[in-house]
Order: structure tokens, then C-alpha cells, then sequence
């Protein structure tokens, strides 16, 4: 059912609603009267926004009627331009280019990959955890947080730490890039996106460049050597590739380690739970990528027209799949607003689903898995010294920085 009422109140790309927490009351109402919803923002353009869990996956399967060519993100003024990136990045790329391409790039992630990144996570995880407890506290979202991507990206690009730390700022700064912590605010949204981007790409310069001469074991020599129907990439997919990975496993990971740790200091009669029995560890992790939900959808555009739960989506209209909402969805979760450390089964959404399925998802669960073991093995209580600052963002539910103290 369309409900104009809801429609003409009701505005995803208002940053206010997710900084403030009404968007999960906003969702709710979408999915019980508008599933699949008109957003008009206002600045006259206009997506498809779908919310329901069954929706969600469903569009996430139909590759042939939904393309990822215009990017996953709605761009800096929500209009509906072609994306530089569409068919250039894995994310951005449709079938039959997008299977070839991850399947030459599953080497980079292969299950040897895995276990050195989980090395290299420890070894920075134990330090820093370290530091905060001989100090009785830290920033986790900087001090501690930061130092899961830092661990994947000295092993995926064979960077030193202080290489993985300056791209970590890049992507934070780009990803950002409405927020006042990162950048200046002022003038034209595109153009400072496109500036921050092109940063990320000079970032990368030299070490395709290295590559190009030496190859190593690493996910920048498995894109020099990728090859798509006997063409090796360009250097614009390569550049792209690499901004890809650096987004995608920046970001995620790190900022999924906030909430939930936040959660469990919120629901300490969970965090009990997992103390006293450390098989649960497993499905907190679940529980803790479902609640966070920390990027919130994915964009697709419509490859033919389509009708759905009532809506008459059209050729070419951008339509915007909501993890954020489905991930609540009553219809597929018992008691979706309890945070449940023990919840089985967790279907969520929040590695997308189908072809598009994250390729890191494995690197992000070994991270995950370690930083929470190792905050619950050190026996002492992490507590909020003051509340979180949230990423101003209604792409990644992030937050820039999170005072704890150890007690």
C-alpha cells in the first residue's frame, strides 16, 4: 500500500534522522504502510526506497533486473548521474564482468590471507588494548577501533602501519565528507568528494607503480595480473579497485567494533552472558553486525520496468536497498529492537547478499571475532566516559569517536 501521507513527510537523505536515532521509528512505519517508498529529497530528485526484509534480499538476488553500475552510493547531491566508477569496480560492476573479476580476486582474500590478517590484527589489537588499560581508558573509535583495517591493509597491500594509518584518515575523510571531524563543510558537496577521491588515488600511485615492477602476494599485484575476456584492467579500474578495497575494509570493521561495544556496555546483562559462556561469542558477532547495520543500503538502478508491493518502479529509476531496515524487520526477526547475543538463526543482511555478497566478510569476522575476545579475556569493564560522537552520515552508521574508561 502507498501512503501519501507518509511519503510527503518522509526524506532518507535528511542526515538529522539517523544522528538523532528516529530512523528505526521512521522504518518501522515504512515497512508496515510503504515497503517499497518514493523518497523525494529536496533538492527535486528522487529514489525508490526498499525496506522490508524480503524485499531487500529479493532485489539483492534479481541481477537481472537491478544493476549496480551506478554505484552503491547515492551521490553527493542525490541526483541520479551516472557513476564514473559503474562498470570500472567490483562493487559497481554487473554479470557477467563482475563474476570474472571476483573470481580472479578471491586469491587475494584466500584462506592463507585470512590467517595473516588475523595475525597482524592481533599483534596490533594486544598492543593497543595494552596502552588503554595501563592508561584506564582511550578513544576506542581512534585508539583502538582504527587498528583492525590497519592489521588487513599491511597485509592485503603489503603496507607498513604508518601507510595503513594515512589511508585509514583518506577513506575516513572521503566517507565523511558531509562531516565537520574529517573536512571543511563549506562549498560545493561534488567537488569536494571528487577532491577526496582523487586523494585516495594518489595514495596509490606509487605503490602500483612498486607493484608493476615487483610482484608480490598482495591484493594490488592479483589487479595487475586480473585479465577480464583476455584484457588486463586499465589503470582507472585498478585505481578504482583499490579505492574499493580501502572503503569497503576501512570502514566496516571498524566502526561495527564501536556499536558493539557500545552495545554490550548498554546490555551489560549480555556481555554476562557471553563471559559466562564463551561459545556465544560466535552469534554476538551476528548479533552485533545485525544490529549495526553499518552500511545502512546499497543503491541499484532498475534495468526494465517493475512492479512490487504496489509501486510501478521504472526503467532507469535509482532504487536504494535498506540493510538498516531489514536487519529490524519483524517479519524476519523475533524481537528485532532486543540486542540478543545468543539469537539464532541471524539471516542479516548486513554483508549484502547474492552476487554482490562482501568479499571480505571473512577478514571482517576474524577481526571482529579477535577484538571481542580480547576485551572480554582482559576480565576489566569498559564503560563510556562520555556519549559517542556519530558520523554525520546516512550511508555508514559510524562513530568518529568514542571516550571509554577500564575500570
Amino acid at each position: 500500500m502507498i501512503d501519501s501521507s507518509t511519503s510527503s513527510r518522509v526524506d532518507l537523505t535528511d542526515v538529522d534522522l539517523f544522528m538523532e536515532g528516529r530512523h528505526h521509528h521512521v522504518f518501522s512505519q515504512l515497512r508496515a504502510n510503504t515497503p517499497i517508498y518514493r523518497n523525494h529529497a529536496a533538492d527535486g530528485s528522487a529514489f525508490w526506497a526498499i525496506t522490508r526484509y524480503e524485499d531487500v534480499l529479493w532485489a539483492y538476488r534479481e541481477h537481472t533486473l537491478f544493476s549496480s553500475s551506478r554505484g552503491a552510493i547515492l551521490g553527493g547531491s542525490y541526483r541520479s548521474d551516472e557513476d564514473s566508477a559503474g562498470g570500472k569496480m567490483l562493487v559497481a560492476m554487473d554479470l557477467p564482468r563482475h563474476r570474472l573479476l571476483k573470481q580472479q580476486l578471491h586469491r587475494a582474500f584466500s584462506t592463507r590471507v585470512v590467517d595473516q590478517v588475523g595475525k597482524q590484527v592481533r599483534i596490533l589489537i594486544d598492543q593497543a588494548v595494552e596502552r588503554a588499560l595501563a592508561a584506564g581508558g582511550c578513544d576506542f573509535a581512534t585508539d583502538i577501533a582504527t587498528e583492525l583495517p590497519a592489521g588487513a591493509l599491511m597485509v592485503l597491500l603489503g603496507i607498513s602501519h604508518d601507510q595503513a594509518h594515512e589511508l585509514i584518515d583518506l577513506t575516513r575523510r572521503m566517507v565523511g565528507f558531509r562531516d565537520e571531524t574529517f573536512v571543511d563543510v563549506g562549498g560545493d558537496e561534488r567537488l569536494r568528494l571528487a577532491w577526496l577521491q582523487a586523494e585516495i588515488f594518489e595514495f596509490f600511485v606509487d605503490i602500483v607503480d612498486q607493484r608493476r615492477k615487483n610482484r608480490q602476494e598482495d591484493f594490488v599485484s592479483t589487479l595487475l595480473d586480473a585479465q577480464i575476456n583476455g584484457r588486463p584492467l586499465t589503470d582507472e579500474e585498478i585505481f578504482y579497485n583499490c579505492m574499493n578495497l580501502a572503503v569497503g575494509g576501512n570502514e566496516t570493521s571498524s566502526y561495527t567494533a564501536c556499536s558493539g561495544l557500545q552495545a554490550l556496555i548498554e546490555h551489560p546483562e549480555e556481555l554476562d552472558r557471553i563471559q559466562k559462556d564463551e561459545s556465544l561469542l560466535g552469534s554476538a558477532i551476528e548479533e552485533i553486525l545485525r544490529w549495526s547495520s553499518t552500511n545502512t543500503y546499497v543503491q541499484r538502478v532498475a534495468l526494465r520496468d517493475i512492479v512490487r508491493n504496489g509501486a510501478e518502479i521504472k526503467k532507469g529509476d535509482s532504487v536504494t536497498l535498506w540493510n538498516i531496515s531489514a536487519n529490524r524487520d519483524d517479519g524476519q526477526f523475533e524481537s528485532p529492537h532486543v540486542f540478543d547475543v545468543a539469537r539464532t538463526p541471524n539471516r542479516h543482511l548486513s554483508y549484502g547478499a547474492g552476487v554482490h555478497r562482501c568479499i571480505g566478510a571473512p577478514i571482517a569476522q576474524t577481526e571482529l571475532s579477535y577484538i571481542f575476545r580480547r576485551i572480554i579475556s582482559t576480565g576489566r569493564s569498559f564503560t563510556l566516559a562520555s556519549a559517542p560522537r556519530r558520523l554525520r552520515s546516512n550511508f555508514i552508521m559510524g562513530t568518529t569517536h568514542m571516550p571509554v574508561e577500564v575500570i
